[in-house]
């Protein structure tokens, strides 16, 4: 570990073959406080999943449950409170959502691939698309194209389409007989009637548009932002039919999802009072925050631009312009001095001027204020 508060000069990602990511620098810091960099729930890991999780260990001796049973029903039941069974075999479980975009794009037909409607999206679709040498059309331009992946809400611009906005858009933006990749891991933050506006309850839709158009329409999340626990690597996704599912099953890797993974999504869905606790808190935090960076940034009103804050008022974090590439390298800086590190906009998402900031409680919130006091 380091002696000092400055971070160890290492370099973590593979710049060469890896795509950046936040959620690295924490570990190198000896005074670290909490991580702004990644867009995990505030309220952190939740507490009888992560026992659940414990007490797996101590089956490590055994493989998991190559039918990744009883998590998956338990997660399709929460999915689908009504009616799950019917929908259990369209569901696959995965090592975080990384493994599942991969899997798909992977298995997609070859050609054009497009990310939408937003001009900057989470880079790990379109870094698939790149290694399995698909030509990668512009975001905001007329072309269809025949794989088209989408965040809803966008990471990290805040931006958010509603279910009939975004049936809309797939219907004018994709080929006949393309395939559409929705990621929706951050939208369950959207309130307790999440599930209506979510892909996931518009079954005939999906059934409709691949019969008509022989358009596929998956739907992945990673449960590790709102549930907070990046390390044990939990995603899944929804397949338009059980044979879209089975023939994912048949290139992904064996246990691929391992045992505490497991205890914890079966043990983490009954966690009402957890979620209620999320969508309660988080806007009122996110609130605040944006108040408090308005704050600094009125002080430096008189010779510069204010800031510019984005996203939607529930969301887990804050897309902030600081109109200045020199002051966001600088935020940067200074936030990882105080142990509080922040999400550059610059490596992945190419916006130098901006920075993501997740939403935390205020107390580990002013530790990051004071750090910019003389920003």
């Amino acid at each position: 570990m380091p002696t000092s508060a400055e971070p160890v000069n290492t370099t973590v990602w593979d710049t060469k073959t890896q795509q950046f990511h936040g959620g690295q620098d924490w570990k190198f810091l000896n005074n670290f406080v909490e991580d702004f960099s990644v867009t995990t729930n505030l309220l952190g890991t939740p507490a009888k999943a992560l026992q659940a999780a414990r007490d797996a260990i101590t089956t490590c001796h055994h493989y998991p449950p190559a039918n990744q049973e009883p998590a998956k029903s338990s997660l399709a039941e929460w999915i689908w409170p009504r009616g799950w069974e019917m929908h259990r075999d369209r569901l696959l479980l995965g090592n975080g959502a990384s493994e599942l975009i991969d899997l798909v794009i992977r298995s997609s037909p070859g050609g054009t691939w497009k990310a939408g409607p937003w001009d900057v999206q989470y880079k790990e679709y379109q870094r698939s698309a790149e290694t399995n040498g698909r030509d990668i059309l512009c975001p905001k331009g007329d072309d269809k194209a025949n794989v088209v992946c989408i965040v809803n809400p966008c990471n990290p611009t805040g931006d958010y389409k509603s279910v009939e906005e975004l049936k809309t858009w797939i219907l004018e933006n994709v080929q006949d007989n393309g395939v559409v990749v929705i990621d929706e891991s951050m939208q369950i933050w959207l309130g307790p009637h999440f599930r209506e506006d979510s892909m996931t309850a518009q079954t005939e839709f999906l059934e409709q548009t691949y019969r008509q158009r022989n358009i596929s329409i998956y739907v992945i999340h990673s449960w590790t932002k709102i549930w907070s626990c990046t390390g044990l690597r939990l995603g899944s996704i929804v397949c338009p039919t059980v044979d879209h599912c089975v023939a994912l099953k048949r290139i992904q890797v064996p246990w691929s999802v391992n045992g505490p993974a497991l205890a914890f999504m079966d043990e983490v869905v009954r966690d009402k009072q957890y979620l209620e606790d999320t969508w309660r808190l988080t806007p009122i935090y996110r609130a605040q925050l944006i108040e408090r960076l308005k704050g600094l940034s009125a002080q430096k009103a008189q010779h510069n631009q204010p800031w510019e804050y984005f996203g939607k008022p529930y969301l887990s974090w804050v897309w902030a312009d600081l109109k200045s590439e020199a002051v966001a390298e600088r935020a940067v800086a200074l936030a990882k001095q105080a142990g509080v590190p922040v999400r550059s906009g610059k490596p992945g998402y190419d916006r130098p001027t901006f920075v993501r900031i997740a939403v935390r409680e205020p107390k580990q919130t002013d530790v990051l204020i004071n750090a910019w006091k003389d920003l």
